[in-house]
């Protein structure tokens, strides 16, 4: 599967593959018929999984509507004049963003395009622009909606609207930790993001109105969920709809430009559902030849502190991040932790929120972070050694997030339980 993936053949194709050789290794060439019915078919069917592409079709429609620049401008009126101040507003914009995307590249090409010009013009340092740009993107992941999320439950069978819901207090305290890492990063060197123009009142309280627009999208999609009103997926399909009434309130929204938005969601959900199918070939591999409960066994009798294994689970995912797809990398390793996670006793929804962050830090870690390099094509202008350089300035808070969600698991679990 590994060589493979060097070779650049498709992942879903990697994983499948061998997969499939094992089966009838393992087994009979006469059950693998059997088996792909029962996998493929039966999990392509699978109700829950038609919140991927509603999901993401909220998100490429709020695109298409111009809504999510105006984002930017809107947080960019209230913080450029402080010293850093853009790089504060494309963290914010991409935190707001990421309530109506589920999408990690579609938050980092969205404000790459719009915030890298803004923070250029200002003679803003190119490794702080790139950093607070990758890592900001990296959010679209783990506030909700969250399409990894949504991956990760259905491949270890747990509810999904609580690790949406869980997504959510985290997502906002990484975004404050990122924030804060670029006020020291000014307070050590200022030149790296100088003050803005100050804004009118006026100006400030006209730029509220796309903040406002977001924020009852948000409350309707995650509030519906949290209170038990409407499933994950019935919770999407009011997304849709709300993005499209916003959309069309706004007249920002064409045949032209709905039916793109249509085209580029049914082209990401055919990659993603690839991935996921290819990999529950792959789960079924693991299960019958018991390989993930043989190493969980394994694990839990060595006579080692859970934070030293938990530890060891955490370089795992970093190295793996630094040359793995993050979708790849997700579908790979839950099967595998899952039996360890439980071994250990520690909480699946709380582990999920985990390989997010870890996901999260694999998209702008070098020298693979799809980030930097979605980045790198939207704003050419930047050097890829500086947004490379930016990135693992960036990886501190993401980390440090880890830690405290280990000292401190009732920040993902508080709202879950109590829905």
């Amino acid at each position: 599967m590994l060589v493979l993936m060097a070779l650049s053949v498709p992942v879903a194709v990697a994983m499948a593959l061998p997969a499939l050789v094992g089966v009838i290794y393992v087994l009979d060439p006469n059950v693998l018929a059997a088996s792909i019915d029962s996998i493929f078919v039966n999990h392509a069917a699978s109700y829950p999984l038609v919140t991927i592409p509603l999901f993401v079709l909220m998100g490429e429609i709020l695109y298409e509507s111009g809504l999510t620049a105006k984002l930017y401008d809107a947080v960019r009126v209230w913080f450029g004049r402080v010293r850093g101040g853009l790089a504060f507003s494309s963290i914010g914009a991409s935190a707001m963003f990421a309530a109506s995307s589920g999408s990690s590249v579609a938050t980092t090409s969205t404000m790459g395009v719009v915030a890298s010009k803004e923070m250029l013009n200002a003679k803003y340092d190119q490794r702080l622009i790139s950093g607070a740009i990758v890592a900001g993107g990296g959010l679209g992941i783990l506030i909700p909606p969250s399409t990894i999320m949504i991956v990760y439950g259905t491949i270890a069978e747990e509810s999904i609207g609580k690790l949406l819901i869980a997504g959510l207090v985290p997502g906002i305290l990484l975004a404050l930790l990122l924030m804060v890492t670029v006020a020291v990063i000014v307070a050590i060197r200022p030149s790296f993001g100088p003050g803005g123009d100050p804004a009118t009142y006026a100006e400030k309280f006209r730029s509220i109105t796309p903040i406002f627009a977001i924020g009852i999208l948000f409350v309707l999609v995650v509030g519906a969920m949290y209170s038990g009103f409407a499933s994950p997926t019935e919770s999407a399909a009011v997304g849709v709809a709300g993005a499209i009434i916003i959309a069309a309130v706004r007249r920002s929204l064409s045949l032209a430009n709905l039916l793109s938005a249509v085209a580029r969601a049914v082209r990401t959900t055919g990659f993603i559902f690839a991935i996921i199918l290819g990999s529950f070939m792959l789960n079924y591999l693991l299960a019958i030849t018991r390989i993930a409960n043989n190493l969980a066994s394994f694990i839990s009798g060595i006579a080692a502190p859970t934070a030293v294994i938990f530890a060891a689970i955490v370089v795992l995912y970093l190295i793996l991040g630094a040359f793995m797809d993050a979708f790849a990398m997700v579908v790979i390793t839950v099967p595998i932790m899952l039996p360890i996670v439980d071994a250990l006793n520690l909480d699946p929804i709380w582990f999920g929120v985990i390989v997010v962050l870890m996901v999260e830090m694999a998209l702008i870690t070098p020298p693979v972070g799809m980030n930097n390099f979605i980045l790198h094509g939207v704003a050419p202008q930047l050097k890829l050694g500086n947004i490379m350089k930016g990135a693992v300035v960036f990886c501190i808070p993401i980390l440090a997030t880890v830690v405290l969600l280990y000292i401190f698991p009732e920040i993902a679990l508080f709202l879950p339980s109590r829905m």
